[in-house]
């Protein structure tokens, strides 16, 4: 059984950092990366990064430039280092595993429970 935990979230002011951490347990099968998404309430949930496990990354046009993910192999671990936060970076960051991109989209097959980041100006 799979299960991803993630840590990291909390308040910070804007143009601060976060690093978020999500730790994975249990067998992944053969797949092509993992993915943090993000959510808050009254908007869709939104893709942020993803990585590959040959080594490509992603990042949605509003984190381009912030936002660094990466991959520890052997502790099992994907990071996203948040920096120069805005207030419009609020929202519970959700981590993903087992997926692959299928057309222009990536499909997960476990997702974390969350960590929650807010950004006050």
């Amino acid at each position: 059984q799979v299960h991803l935990v993630e840590s990291g979230g909390g308040s910070v002011q804007a143009g601060g950092s976060l690093k978020l951490s999500c730790v994975v347990s249990g067998t992944l099968f053969s797949s092509c990366g993992m993915g943090w998404y993000r959510q808050s309430p009254g908007k869709e949930r939104e893709l942020v990064s993803t990585f590959s496990f040959d080594g490509a990354t992603t990042y949605a046009d509003s984190v381009k430039g912030r936002f660094t993910i990466s991959h520890d192999s052997p502790k099992n671990t994907l990071y996203l280092e948040m920096n120069k936060l805005k207030t419009d970076d609020t929202a519970m960051y959700i981590c993903a595993a087992e997926g692959c991109p299928v057309g222009s989209r990536w499909l997960f097959a476990y997702y974390g429970q969350g960590t929650q980041v807010t950004v006050s100006s």
